[in-house]
């Protein structure tokens, strides 16, 4: 009986006989596997998917954001329910910073940066480094534009921190609140609209407002063109990230609705600049004379037509 070994002996013998005979001819080892050219080409195949998942944000994000949903299991009354809205390191916010100041076209905001871990360690603290860089700036500033008038007396108007983080704080979370609320209702109208979760587009308007802070401390400069340049390159800026963010989200909805959603989010973030730009540097002051006059003005005329009521 012959054994395997005899079997591959005499195999390679006929070959080497045939390979003698014809030196041209062309040999094919069958213990190589046939499927390897395949195995290739369904690597190549994977690898292009996942660089169309990672533009779409439809692979990896997808598990991020069930992972980032299975992550808050604590009930919403226990201190660990909102300390992981603060687990974030110093790399994620400083990268979540750098993406909002250098928005880039095509990307999304939520996908790219939050949606993994939305936090309220940055829009908490880029809210109140404004809030105090506005009213800061709003005081050096009136202490500049009048420094050196012998009649001018400093006195820091503290109030307008309050003023300050009222206007702020609203924006950044009643905003949030009415948008999420408005998608969520167009949400149950349209099937395919985005949906976003309020603590991601309260990260997305926190993050916003960053360009915001170093906008305000270049408002000390007296100089009114100046100051209008830098307000309208932050609200270009701060704009941008807000419209690439929610466009997506409106987008499969009645055209008028998804444009006018997009125009009120742009026209509120213009109204807050805007605002603060005017109200805490640009607000006209009356001098301290001209003032006087106009009160002792005022009181004579009451005095004329009270005496006038009554005839001798």
């Amino acid at each position: 009986m012959a054994t395997v070994d005899d079997l591959k002996f005499h195999e390679f013998d006929d070959a080497a006989n045939l390979l003698a005979a014809n030196p041209d001819a062309v040999t094919i080892s069958i213990d190589e596997p046939a499927e390897k050219p395949k195995t290739k080409h369904g690597h190549l195949q994977d690898s292009g998917r996942e660089e169309d998942d990672e533009l779409l944000g439809t692979d990896d994000s997808d598990k991020t954001e069930l992972l980032a949903g299975q992550k808050k299991s604590a009930p919403f009354w226990t201190f660990e329910y909102y300390q992981t809205f603060f687990d974030v390191d110093t790399y994620q916010v400083l990268d979540r910073i750098k993406g909002s100041v250098f928005p880039v076209p095509g990307k999304n905001f939520v996908r790219l940066y939050i949606r993994s871990n939305p936090d309220l360690y940055g829009p908490f603290w880029i809210c109140a480094t404004l809030v105090f860089a506005i009213a800061i700036s709003g005081n050096l500033s009136k202490f500049f534009i009048h420094l050196g008038k012998p009649d001018f007396h400093y006195v820091p108007e503290f109030r307008k921190v309050s003023i300050a983080a009222t206007a702020i704080y609203a924006y950044a979370w009643l905003v949030p609140l009415a948008l999420w609320g408005f998608l969520m209702w167009r949400n149950s109208k349209v099937v395919n609209i985005v949906s976003y979760s309020f603590l991601e587009i309260v990260c997305v308007y926190g993050y916003s407002l960053f360009i915001y802070i170093p906008t305000a401390i270049l408002w000390i400069i007296p100089q009114k063109a100046l100051r209008w340049v830098l307000v309208v390159f932050a609200l270009c800026l701060s704009g941008s990230v807000l419209v690439m963010t929610f466009w997506p989200a409106v987008r499969d909805d009645n055209r008028r609705i998804a444009v006018a959603t997009i125009v009120t989010v742009v026209l509120l973030n213009a109204l807050l600049a805007v605002g603060c730009l005017a109200y805490f540097f640009d607000a006209p002051e009356l001098d301290s004379n001209e003032g006087t006059v106009t009160k002792i003005y005022i009181s004579s005329s009451v005095g004329y037509c009270f005496i006038g009521a009554f005839p001798y």
